[in-house]
């Protein structure tokens, strides 16, 4: 937003103005904390990809391989619902020698 605007300035909708390009839009950023898999004890039922509301469950060959992390917020819903519980939520300030 150009300075000097405040959030009445905001469009009905936010900024998000054309229906599909939320992908276009970053908001991993946002992340407090990060599910990190343990691939020995995952069954791939995928019922973290059923449940998480960003779409950012990666799937291949019907098997879950892993996180779109540019767009996952760290809601730990996918982690709930692991039957297995081999989806952990990890501080984002342990992973921030990988920046």
């Amino acid at each position: 937003m150009p300075k000097g605007t405040g959030w009445k300035d905001i469009p009905i909708g936010g900024l998000i103005l054309e229906a599909g390009n939320s992908a276009e839009y970053k908001t991993g950023g946002w992340r407090a904390f990060r599910p990190v898999r343990d691939a020995e004890k995952c069954i791939h039922c995928l019922f973290c990809w059923i449940y998480c509301p960003d779409s950012s469950i990666l799937v291949q060959d019907e098997k879950m391989v892993g996180f779109d992390l540019e767009h996952c917020k760290g809601c730990g819903v996918c982690a709930q619902v692991c039957p297995t519980k081999c989806i952990t939520m990890t501080p984002e300030t342990e992973f921030e020698k990988e920046k």
